[in-house]
């Protein structure tokens, strides 16, 4: 784990805070599916894959709006709309996800941070709801010490709260802990938060480059972090 202690003086990060969709997990072909069934349900052609990967990481309200507008800005949709067709996303979406799948490498850092004794959050902007059977779906049951959805707290990410949360339930500071994620919504969470952030160049931001941002380290893959 050199790229890791390298960041932290020789040391390893008493706390790592991860980010799920697109950072561990490729979950945008579920989601785009449960997108498209909510669509055909209103009479509308279906957004896909590739759209669908782009309008990822605000959270499900967002990424209905989206979809219902056709567009990441999704002005013009009216609140009424927007949650009912939220109510039907989220009824496709649940049950079995049997399309997403972990990004290499995922797993074996999660392992290998706990054998050091590296305590361990998940904070996403996915419904609270969705992530204990997902994480069991995937045999990443129990690999978190607390799980933070878009729902937990009354914001989310690019908001600090949740990461400040953590810190405080961890007994951690800002400097002793890491974020890794894949979008813009993390990074600046974790700037703001004054945690040091790795990015993954291979996730959901909009269609952007991650680099962009001035994450502390850039990585192709979770493999290169172990």
């Amino acid at each position: 784990m050199q790229a890791l202690r390298a960041l932290f003086a020789g040391e390893l990060p008493q706390l790592v805070m991860f980010d799920l969709d697109g950072t561990l997990m490729d979950s945008v072909p579920d989601l785009a599916a449960a997108v498209d069934q909510m669509l055909a349900a209103r009479g509308r052609a279906p957004a896909g894959i590739e759209r669908v990967r782009n309008w990822v990481g605000n959270g499900a309200a967002v990424l209905v709006r989206r979809a219902l507008a056709g567009d990441l800005q999704h002005e013009g949709v009216g609140d009424a709309e927007a949650e009912q067709a939220l109510a039907d996303f989220l009824r496709c979406y649940s049950g079995a996800h049997e399309r997403t799948e972990l990004y290499p490498g995922a797993a074996e850092l999660l392992s290998a941070l706990r054998t050091e004794g590296v305590k361990l959050a998940l904070v996403t902007n996915k419904p609270e709801r969705f992530l204990p059977g997902l994480l069991a779906e995937k045999g990443l049951a129990g690999s978190f010490d607390w799980l933070v959805g878009g729902d937990t707290l009354a914001v989310q990410k690019p908001d600090p709260a949740a990461l400040h949360w953590v810190l405080q339930q961890a007994g951690v500071t800002a400097a002793q802990a890491l974020f890794v994620g894949d979008s813009c919504n993390d990074v600046r969470a974790a700037k703001a938060a004054g945690v040091p952030v790795v990015a993954v160049t291979y996730g959901y931001n909009h269609g952007q480059p991650i680099a962009v941002e001035n994450p502390d380290l850039l990585v192709d893959s979770l493999d290169a972090l172990i």
